[in-house]
């Protein structure tokens, strides 16, 4: 059986109706795993579900709307999810919010609290509230989406890289508290990605030209290059990786 089998899992994808998320789960999917499709809008979330159950020919995929700003429905979504498939053997936080680029000096404060609330707090509740199961079951496998903003200084984008760099702490926490019950917690850090959500960045030729200045591959990367990465973190291929942030960014980072 492959090391990337993923039959009778469950997984949880936060933002997956599109962009990285869609692609987690999609991949997540073709590999056999159940996965929940959840955002902010229903409608969207069940046009992806059933994308993905056309494609697999089954139904695999489920759509629960949850907004990751407030905690009631963060709950909800949780318990929707076990209502749904039994249990939650991998969480994959994905969603998050950039809304504004500038320099710090000139972000408005609720702009600031809105990105460390939805980057960071949301993801902690997710954690925790998955955790209890994953600590009785002895098993478990969490991954945060976070980025190379987490490791590298922006002048546009500082609340957001402070917000990612978090979320590397996040899974270090808990890897370290919780890797003796078997529970992996691990982060991804993407470069610039072909998406709706960085489409700001790589529509702008004076951002895209610098970023593939410093990447060897001289392109951006496709949110499928984000999920295999995934896929092997929820899988047994994954399973001695922990409390670790792989960095996917075709080089930007290392030239």
């Amino acid at each position: 059986m492959s090391l990337f089998n993923l039959k009778n899992k469950s997984i949880l994808i936060t933002g997956s109706s599109r962009g990285i998320g869609k692609s987690i789960a999609h991949q997540c999917a073709l590999h056999g795993a159940n996965v929940i499709i959840s955002s902010r809008k229903l409608d969207a979330c069940e046009q992806t579900a059933n994308d993905i159950n056309n494609e697999i020919g089954k139904e695999v995929a489920f759509p629960i709307a949850a907004s990751i700003s407030d905690e009631n429905q963060l709950e909800h979504l949780v318990e929707s999810t076990r209502k749904q498939l039994g249990k939650i053997d991998v969480l994959v936080c994905n969603a998050a919010t950039n809304p504004f680029m500038g320099s710090m000096l000139d972000m408005p404060l609720e702009k600031f609290d809105k990105v460390m609330n939805n980057n960071i707090k949301s993801n902690q509740i997710l954690c925790n509230l998955v955790l209890p199961e994953m600590i009785e079951r002895n098993d478990g496998s969490i991954i945060i989406i976070s980025s190379i903003a987490a490791i590298k200084g922006s002048p546009i984008l500082g609340a957001y890289n402070i917000s990612k760099a978090a979320d590397v702490m996040i899974v270090k926490n808990i890897a370290t508290e919780f890797g003796h019950k078997n529970i992996r917690a691990n982060s991804i850090a993407p470069g610039l990605i072909k998406t709706d959500f960085a489409k700001a960045l790589w529509e702008n030729p004076d951002i895209l030209k610098s970023v593939l200045g410093t990447t060897p591959m001289q392109r951006i990367g496709e949110p499928d290059e984000i999920a295999g990465v995934a896929v092997m973190l929820a899988s047994e291929a994954g399973n001695y990786i922990n409390g670790q942030t792989i960095v996917v960014d075709g080089g930007t980072t290392i030239s």
